[in-house]
């Protein structure tokens, strides 16, 4: 299936990068959001990226201004009814992707594949509050998404195998490599990677070593490009906890409790580099 014009649901980071890749494979793209600041933010912030590839010549400045030109904002979530495809993206918050499915299920034109970037809630769920369920399926991006090639594609148990086939296509088009997955909590990269930030933030609780010195072991000795205090304060540390909830909730085994310094910093407000403190410090 050819898709000409997409929308995507949350102008936050993830929405973001989604609909920059898109714009940038010739996508028209929709990005919604209740917050019309904050589209207007985040198109701003898309410009300066591609000024950045201007600055290096991997486009030039009418590349630019084409790609800028097919990024359309939206405040009105009425407008997906002229999309051919749609994902959302927003908080990794259960009621609310409910209640933006329910209203794009009710909008959207049949046929049309609503997928979600939810990094650990489950689909087949998702889908069940649809009267479209064998077209809900999940696109986890990985954070940035700009440069990050892997996109896990999750099938809910309603999933058909022609939704699948087309947002696997899709994948290719925007320039990700795309991994089937089926939907059980966590999917394959959080259910592997949120319990070693878990444990990595353990090692702290228990007062094995400081932060520096674990994300240091983890870099120099696994050789991971980033220690995992680290990227838990990339990804933000109520994700974090959100997400082992999640899984906590989902295979009720004590593995997956989360940390309860996690819960105390999440509570205190320290939520990784979007708040400017978490297990470091970031001005």
């Amino acid at each position: 299936m050819s898709f000409k014009k997409i929308m995507i649901v949350g102008a936050g980071q993830m929405g973001g990068g989604i609909a920059q890749v898109a714009a940038q494979a010739g996508l028209e793209v929709l990005l919604n959001d209740i917050d019309g600041k904050l589209i207007e933010q985040r198109l701003a912030f898309i410009a300066k990226l591609l000024d950045k590839s201007i600055a290096k010549e991997r486009i030039t400045a009418d590349q630019k201004t084409e790609i800028m030109a097919r990024l359309i904002p939206s405040t009105d979530i009425n407008a997906a009814a002229d999309a051919d495809f749609i994902i959302e993206a927003a908080s990794e918050n259960m009621a609310i992707k409910e209640k933006i499915f329910r209203t794009l299920d009710g909008v959207a034109k049949p046929g049309v594949i609503l997928a979600s970037n939810t990094s650990s809630l489950p689909i087949t769920e998702i889908a069940a509050i649809t009267n479209r369920p064998e077209l809900v399926i999940g696109m986890h991006f990985m954070n940035p998404v700009p440069v990050m090639k892997l996109v896990e594609i999750i099938r809910g148990i309603a999933t058909s195998d022609a939704c699948y086939k087309n947002v696997e296509e899709l994948t290719i088009r925007l320039g990700k490599t795309p991994v089937e997955v089926n939907d059980y909590p966590g999917f394959i990269s959080n259910r592997v990677l949120m319990p070693m930030i878990n444990e990595a933030v353990y090692c702290v609780y228990e007062g094995v070593a400081k932060p520096e010195a674990i994300d240091t072991v983890m870099k120099l000795g696994m050789n991971h490009p980033m220690g995992p205090l680290t990227l838990a304060d990339f990804i933000g540390l109520d994700t974090c906890l959100a997400i082992m909830e999640v899984l906590y909730a989902g295979f009720a085994d004590s593995k997956y409790r989360p940390c309860p310094l996690l819960r105390k910093m999440v509570k205190a407000g320290w939520l990784g580099k979007k708040s400017g403190k978490g297990f470091f410090e970031y001005a």
